[in-house]
């Protein structure tokens, strides 16, 4: 089986500056995946989209 080629674009909020302590996130309209910036080859937790969406409207409301 061939594993399609992704290409992710993966961003990190402007506040890490150049830290490698903190977390990217690549969001598509299907899913959203959040990885570690210490391990980018590590592998990524995916979530589908709408899961995210309700997850940090949570956040926001707290």
């Amino acid at each position: 089986m061939t594993i399609p080629h992704r290409t992710d674009t993966w961003r990190k909020s402007s506040r890490s500056g150049s830290q490698t302590n903190c977390v990217e996130l690549a969001l598509d309209p299907a899913r959203a995946r959040v990885r570690d910036t210490k391990d980018r080859d590590g592998g990524a937790l995916e979530v589908p989209f709408t899961a995210w969406q309700a997850f940090t409207t949570q956040l926001r409301e707290q």
